[in-house]
C-alpha cells in the first residue's frame, strides 16, 4: 500500500480552444508522461449554469477576490476600471469564464498522484500563456495575453484549468464527476513511482 501522499486528486479541463486546436492528445501525454494516472475522463460541452457553478466553487470571496485582482490591472496599465466596485467587476469576470467554458466541447479529467495540484500547475504553466514558462503547456502551444483578452473584453484563452489547491479541486470534481465514475486500479508504473524497495522488477 502507498503512502496517502500518492492518492492526491487534481481536475483538469481542456478548454473549447484546446479541443478545437487538437492538442488533446498532446496535453494528456505531458501530465502521463511526469507519472500521473488518470481516474477520470470526460468528453462534454458544459452548460453555462455549469461552468458559472465550476467557478463559484470560491463563493463570494472568490468573487471579490478575482475582481479585485481585475481593478488593479486597469490600475497597473494606468486605465480606469468600467467598474465600480470590485464585486461588479468579479461578476464580468465570472461571465467571461463561463462563457468561454461553455463555448464548445470539453474534455475534464481526473489525475491522481503525489502532489498532483502543485505538479499539474507546473506543467500547465502560469494563467497568462504569453508569460508561461517555455516548456510548459501553455508557454508551448499558446500566446494569448491579458492585453489582448482585455482589448476583446473576453476571457485569456490559455487552453486548460487546472484546479488551485485540494479544497478547491474537490469541490470541483464534485461539478464534474461523480463518486462512482473515478476509477481505482492499479497502474505498473506506480512500483517503480511509489514502492520503497523496488520490489518485483527482477525476474
Amino acid at each position: 500500500m502507498y503512502h496517502e501522499a500518492t492518492k492526491e486528486r487534481t481536475l483538469v479541463i481542456i478548454k473549447p480552444d484546446g479541443v478545437q486546436r487538437s492538442l488533446i492528445g498532446e496535453i494528456i501525454k505531458r501530465y502521463e508522461q511526469v507519472g500521473l494516472k488518470l481516474v477520470g475522463l470526460k468528453f462534454l460541452t458544459p452548460t453555462a449554469d455549469m461552468a458559472r457553478n465550476h467557478y463559484m466553487v470560491g463563493g463570494e470571496a472568490w468573487l471579490e477576490g478575482v475582481g479585485q485582482k481585475a481593478m488593479a490591472a486597469y490600475e497597473a496599465k494606468g486605465e480606469k476600471s468600467p467598474f465600480a466596485t470590485a464585486r461588479e467587476c468579479g461578476e464580468a469576470v465570472l461571465e467571461r469564464n463561463a462563457k468561454y467554458l461553455s463555448a464548445g466541447p470539453v474534455v475534464a479529467m481526473v489525475w491522481q498522484g503525489n502532489q498532483a495540484v502543485p505538479l499539474v500547475r507546473k506543467i500547465t504553466g502560469s494563467t497568462e500563456p504569453l508569460s508561461s514558462d517555455v516548456g510548459t503547456i501553455r508557454g508551448d502551444f499558446t500566446l494569448d495575453s491579458y492585453k489582448l483578452a482585455d482589448i476583446g473584453s473576453r476571457s485569456v484563452r490559455n487552453l486548460i484549468h487546472a484546479s488551485g489547491n485540494t479544497e478547491e479541486a474537490d469541490k470541483e470534481m464534485a461539478i464534474w464527476f461523480k463518486e462512482e465514475e473515478l476509477v481505482n486500479y492499479r497502474l505498473i508504473a506506480e512500483e517503480i513511482l511509489y514502492d520503497v524497495n523496488l520490489d518485483g522488477i527482477k525476474e
